[in-house]
């Protein structure tokens, strides 16, 4: 007898039909793909809201009679509002459950129905923030907290400096050279270490934070969470700061974070006339290819660069 006639009488009518499928398929991740918490947390967040889309509307809930336009249909809304990383994510998890179901009866051989989105090098433009933007952002910043000198700091490095996230929650006391007003990044992604000048609006900065802002802490890191036991920040934390600080401002970007700022810098620095070489070197990559794709938007400032015009030899 085929199994998938037998299967017909699977439904997926009510959500306990679907916990039962999804707590099914998480033991088979653990059990048998020996896979991480991590690895189980991020299936079932990705899982659940394709098996919410399932169940609603009118795309039926069935899942022996789950067909690739219904598959196909999810992915391309999911795919409308994430980026390439969130859609290469949402799509291999599909494939892992969709394969699960097929082994197990559920569905027929939906093999290929996720839909394969290319994403290509230089192809986007870059999301940045206006120099505007940044000084109104900086404007709305309490100065008088704690936390608003932290956060002010923060993002003047952000800002001057062109660095990362993870460069600046990182940075130690030490990497700060007072003396010879250089200030010392680690090297991120494969890139190389930066010692970059102390600016002045930089350095003033971040000297209000120590002095008046930083809490008596042992750690070695430079920014600390005002709030005990006064741990070094998390990644979330530091783009929900500048998140929160964009809303304040009035900036609408829909993904308002840290390497904005970046992109910015990049662009300020292309527009100074500082050479891709230059800049390559300010933001740490190892590679031109890279730089670029952070300055490719700017055509006002490649228009202006002087071509010498090809005479006529013949």
């Amino acid at each position: 007898m085929d199994l998938h006639k037998e299967c017909r009488h699977l439904r997926m009518a009510d959500a306990t039909d679907r916990a039962a499928v999804l707590a099914e398929y998480t033991k088979w991740l653990v059990e048998y793909r020996n896979s991480s918490e991590e690895t189980v947390r991020k299936h079932r967040r990705y899982l659940t809201l394709f098996l919410e889309f399932l169940a609603t509307g009118q795309q039926g809930t069935v899942l022996a009679e789950l067909g690739h336009h219904q598959v196909e249909a999810f992915f391309l809304r999911y795919s409308s509002t994430r980026g390439a990383a969130s859609r290469a994510q949402m799509r291999a998890v599909l494939g892992v459950f969709l394969s699960f179901c097929y082994s197990k009866g559920y569905t027929r051989d939906l093999s290929g129905a996720v839909p394969t989105m290319h994403s290509y090098r230089l192809a986007t433009v870059p999301r940045g923030i206006s120099e505007d933007d940044i000084r109104q952002l900086l404007t709305c910043i309490d100065r008088t907290t704690p936390r608003g000198l932290r956060d002010y700091a923060m993002i003047q490095m952000f800002h001057q400096l062109g660095v990362r996230s993870k460069q600046v929650r990182m940075l130690r006391l030490r990497d700060v050279d007072w003396k010879n007003s250089e200030v010392h990044f680690p090297a991120m992604k494969h890139g190389k270490d930066v010692c970059l000048p102390l600016l002045p609006v930089v350095g003033d900065s971040l000297l209000d934070y120590l002095q008046r802002g930083r809490p008596p802490s042992s750690a070695e890191e430079v920014f600390l969470s005002p709030m005990p036991p006064f741990e070094p920040l998390r990644a979330s934390t530091v783009s929900n700061m500048v998140a929160r600080h964009a809303r304040a401002a009035g900036i609408t970007s829909r993904r308002a974070g840290p390497h904005l700022f970046r992109h910015a810098f990049a662009t300020r620095m292309l527009q100074e006339g500082q050479s891709l070489k230059a800049i390559a070197d300010l933001l740490g990559h190892r590679r031109l290819q890279t730089t670029f794709i952070y300055t490719k938007v700017d055509f006002r400032s490649l228009s202006a660069v002087p071509l010498e015009w090809p005479e006529d030899r013949s």
